[in-house]
């Protein structure tokens, strides 16, 4: 079997085990996801590093609903670059420093009926766990997408002692294994081609998905992002252009 294709079956297994085993969980978190966004509030999204990647597509993406609003702190995203301002070791160490998550949170108007959805591989580090422990704190439900597997196998690094999937109402596992990647090659010691992003973003999607399906059932028409990249662009900016006051409206009633 090609590298490739050895990639290939690896993401579609993950992919599997997770729509074939959580899908009640996907839809108990866009049940929540429904519940605020029907009440004119918010689910916000938040991962750091890779996780923020997830937290970033559920809005203002073609297909998602209006309502989800992703929570991205450039101090906690922009490691790409590796070295020089906001590089790896910045990134390595601002994650785990307990302390910062409530200033993010407090900088953020929330609500007791909003939803709080955190994207996180090994839901472990201060960051994380102070947005999910604060969001509760708040009155916020709280949903949990992260690596079971991964998560129970190492400590949290939360004062708290909590890892993400013991302190989320509702909890999606990604099933990927300690360590995220999968594919071996013949003379190397490491694995390559890792899937949790991948996952978490196809979790994220169903998500989304299900909440558009949920609030269509209880009669509510979502406000729904769509491509200006088609024949039909004029259309479909004054659709967004909609949307995008739609948000302004949930955010200034605050």
């Amino acid at each position: 079997m090609s590298i490739v294709q050895d990639y290939r079956k690896t993401l579609d297994e993950r992919l599997a085990a997770v729509f074939d085993h959580q899908e009640g969980s996907i839809e108990d978190a866009a049940e929540h996801c429904a519940n605020s966004i029907e009440k004119g509030k918010l689910v916000f999204t938040f991962g750091t590093g890779h996780g923020s990647f997830a937290a970033m597509e559920m809005y203002p993406r073609t297909g998602t609903v209006t309502g989800f609003r992703p929570i991205v702190e450039s101090t906690m995203i922009s490691f790409h670059r590796v070295l020089g301002d906001m590089g790896a070791r910045q990134y390595r160490f601002i994650h785990s420093q307990e302390g910062y998550g409530k200033a993010i949170l407090s900088s953020h108007q929330t609500d007791p009926a909003d939803t709080m959805l955190i994207f996180s591989h090994s839901g472990i580090n201060a960051v994380t766990m102070d947005i999910a422990i604060g969001a509760q704190e708040i009155g916020m439900k709280l949903i949990g997408v992260t690596s079971i597997p991964h998560s129970s196998a190492v400590p949290s690094r939360h004062s708290s002692g909590k890892r993400l999937f013991e302190a989320a109402d509702v909890t999606i596992d990604t099933a990927a294994p300690l360590g995220d990647a999968g594919v071996s090659i013949d003379g190397l010691d490491s694995p390559v081609g890792a899937t949790s992003t991948s996952v978490a973003i196809a979790v994220g999607q169903a998500i989304n998905a299900v909440t558009a399906r949920k609030l269509v059932e209880r009669g509510v028409e979502p406000f729904v992002m769509v491509s200006p990249n088609t024949k039909d662009k004029e259309s479909a900016n004054l659709q967004n252009d909609k949307n995008y006051a739609e948000l302004w409206r949930r955010l200034s009633n605050r």
